[in-house]
């Protein structure tokens, strides 16, 4: 997808992402409806194959593959499109808010769920909202294009773009290879992976282990978790300010790294009460994402951004999807025996202890890579440390 972007350009790549996202959101919603359950349109053809699950299942994964194929590549865009609007004022201020607002979206989808849930109309209904939140969210891209295509004219450029397509540098399949020569981008490719790897999976593990160690309700847990991305609505713009006026990127994702691991050790070895730890989380990731994303575009040429960006979000999925088997490894070779009915029934706990030292050490390994960028930086010249109008 990044290679696409940096190749057919910012309008035809959104348009063609997104609306994989919203034909995936529609069809997972329309494998979760009765219209379909009745023996709607692909019910037989998909009752007709693995039968030990259900049609209704089967097409809404294939609504998640198509949304998946969409999804990732359409943040590529957004940030490449950040880049282009903002690359000479105030861009680490814009990712930062962009941020922000993804993060009220995660608040918001976590507190409208289970309202649309349990309305009358049933779960399905939650479905449906989404898939035409997604739709407005294609309406809103293609209002975006006529801005975008009357920038580029008040620019002089409408002649480089008459079909939807930009491409204010020449891109080359070569250049993907130069981005693993760039040992800066490397490193700030490390630490997403492992920065990302250490909070995700930790924040769907999180309201279990504060009812096993800590002994909470189930529900309060959930809402001390839910706590982390709504104080990142506020502390990211925050910091994102702070690098475009003060610079000092390298050093806030370092700060950002060292925190993460205070706070897994902390849950990890101490009984302090879990408030504070979450806490310096959120300053955490509020610290890191709005330093390292818009420090890309200082590392890597234009024409090669969506590359890069796609190059950063791939890591980062893979560790998503490794580090969560590796965590659930670890909780289950320690708590041998222990079954859910026993900690229900509060005569056991689950221990987490090996897989919070787990996070830890990804933690650590931020910690290096952020160390390796900002040493690499003095060397290289790219000017992480520098203020935007420096």
């Amino acid at each position: 997808g990044g290679i696409i972007l940096d190749k057919w350009g910012i309008r035809f790549t959104g348009i063609l992402f997104i609306t994989f996202m919203v034909g995936g959101a529609f069809i997972t919603a329309y494998g979760a409806s009765e219209m379909y359950s009745n023996g709607g349109f692909g019910y037989g053809f998909f009752s007709s194959f693995w039968t030990d699950y259900s049609p209704e299942l089967k097409m809404m994964i294939l609504g998640r593959l198509f949304f998946g194929l969409g999804a990732e590549t359409s943040i590529v865009v957004i940030n490449k499109v950040l880049v282009k609007w903002f690359k000479n004022n105030n861009l680490a201020l814009a990712f930062a808010i962009n941020v922000a607002i993804a993060r009220i979206g995660t608040m918001m989808a976590l507190i409208l769920s289970p309202v649309l849930v349990e309305s009358q109309s049933g779960w399905s209904t939650a479905v449906w909202f989404a898939a035409m939140l997604v739709a407005i969210g294609l309406i809103s891209y293609f209002a975006y294009v006529m801005y975008d295509m009357k920038f580029d004219k008040q620019e002089s450029e409408s002649q480089k773009d008459k079909s939807l397509i930009d491409d204010d540098e020449e891109f080359h399949i070569a250049d993907i290879f130069k981005l693993f020569t760039n040992k800066s981008f490397l490193y700030v490719s490390a630490l997403c992976v492992t920065f990302y790897a250490a909070v995700f999976p930790f924040l769907a593990y999180a309201p279990d282990l504060f009812v096993n160690k800590y002994g909470m309700e189930e529900g309060f847990s959930g809402q001390i978790t839910s706590l982390l991305p709504f104080g990142t609505i506020f502390f990211t713009p925050l910091f994102g300010w702070y690098v475009d006026k003060k610079g000092k990127a390298a050093s806030l994702m370092i700060a950002g790294s060292a925190l993460l691991i205070i706070v897994h050790l902390t849950l990890a070895l101490t009984s302090f009460a879990p408030y504070i730890p979450i806490i310096l989380l959120g300053i955490a990731f509020s610290l890191v994402p709005a330093a390292m994303w818009p420090s890309v575009a200082k590392l890597v040429k234009e024409s090669q951004l969506g590359t890069a960006y796609g190059v950063m979000t791939s890591i980062q999925n893979l560790g998503l999807f490794a580090i969560p088997l590796l965590a659930g490894t670890l909780l289950d070779s320690s708590n041998k025996g222990v079954t859910a009915e026993m900690v229900k029934a509060g005569t056991a706990s689950f221990d987490y202890t090996n897989t919070m030292l787990m996070f830890s050490v990804l933690g650590v390994f931020g910690l290096f890579f952020a160390f390796m960028l900002k040493r690499e930086d003095k060397t290289s010249g790219f000017g992480l440390e520098s203020a935007a109008d420096n």
